[in-house]
């Protein structure tokens, strides 16, 4: 909260000074009319101080921002951190005192929640270590070599991984690809980690039950191979499309239906950009649903 008061004082201060600078300016530009060498140096004075008051605000602004996102990260990682540790803690707590008197079923349930939580767990400390791989956008010494990926078998294989996850029917995730493979040159675990992260949202953000298609197709430009995710769920506004990009920022309207740390799509872009490829989405606008766009250089 300090902090925050720190920075609009400083907001308000570089505004004010700007405004001052301004008048002062037309003020000796009125007084100073006929001395044209004056004139001419007083303008170029107070341009420049204009211009450092312009640029130290437009500075203060996006620290304001980002000091802002930082917080909320900060607050949803904690909460994905917590939660799982907590429900955990609870069933061993429940477990240790009542272990001989629970059903075997009943204990099952309680291990299959457990597992549950910790897979959310782990999920979070991948992510945000991911996050800190990609920022240093260096492949890691000894790992992965990029093999021949047949795109649809992998989308397949973390489809399941999806619908295990989520308790989904089959028909949930649908995938449409050709008859004829598509191959892409890469590292399987990236490429998984970037169809994870965005099947993931489609089905978080999916409103009432997920129905998520799933197409893959020969670019007819290039030699590209295309991958589109679309759903039926919140929708993007246009104005937050390229945003949602951004590291650590999320939707204004997806901060209500699901938690997140806002780290999920600057991976996807990162790892997508590592391939050599893209990534967008296309929305018509909020609760219109969105389809998110991968297109990779083909083997």
């Amino acid at each position: 909260m300090r902090r925050r008061k720190t920075a609009i004082f400083f907001l308000v201060l570089g505004i004010s000074l700007t405004a001052l600078a301004i008048a002062l300016n037309i003020g000796w530009i009125i007084l100073n009319i006929r001395e044209v060498a004056l004139l001419v140096l007083g303008i170029v004075f107070f341009t420049l101080i204009i211009t450092g008051l312009i640029l130290n605000t437009v500075f203060l602004v996006r620290e304001i921002r980002r000091n802002e996102q930082h917080d909320a990260f900060l607050n949803a990682v904690t909460h994905e951190l917590k939660t799982p540790i907590a429900s955990i803690r609870l069933y061993l707590e429940t477990l240790k005192s009542r272990d001989l008197n629970l059903p075997p079923e009943k204990r099952r349930e309680f291990y299959d929640t457990m597992l549950t939580d910790t897979d959310r767990l782990l999920r979070t400390v991948e992510q945000v270590l991911e996050a800190s791989r990609t920022r240093e956008r260096t492949s890691t010494v000894g790992g992965e070599e990029p093999s021949e990926i047949e795109l649809a078998r992998l989308l397949e294989e973390t489809a399941d991984v999806v619908k295990t996850r989520h308790h989904l029917g089959d028909d949930a995730i649908r995938i449409t690809a050709p008859d004829e493979p598509i191959e892409v040159l890469g590292r399987r675990n990236e490429l998984q980690t970037v169809f994870s992260n965005l099947l993931e949202n489609a089905v978080k953000y999916s409103a009432g039950e997920p129905k998520v298609a799933v197409r893959v197709k020969a670019s007819p430009v290039g030699r590209a191979a295309e991958v589109y995710i679309k759903d039926s769920g919140i929708g993007i506004a246009p104005s937050h499309a390229k945003r949602i990009f951004k590291r650590f920022y999320r939707a204004p309207n997806s901060t209500a239906v699901a938690k997140g740390t806002g780290l999920g799509l600057p991976i996807v872009q990162a790892l997508v950009k590592k391939h050599g490829g893209r990534v967008g989405v296309d929305s018509k606008g909020e609760g219109k649903g969105s389809t998110f766009w991968v297109r990779l250089p083909r083997a």
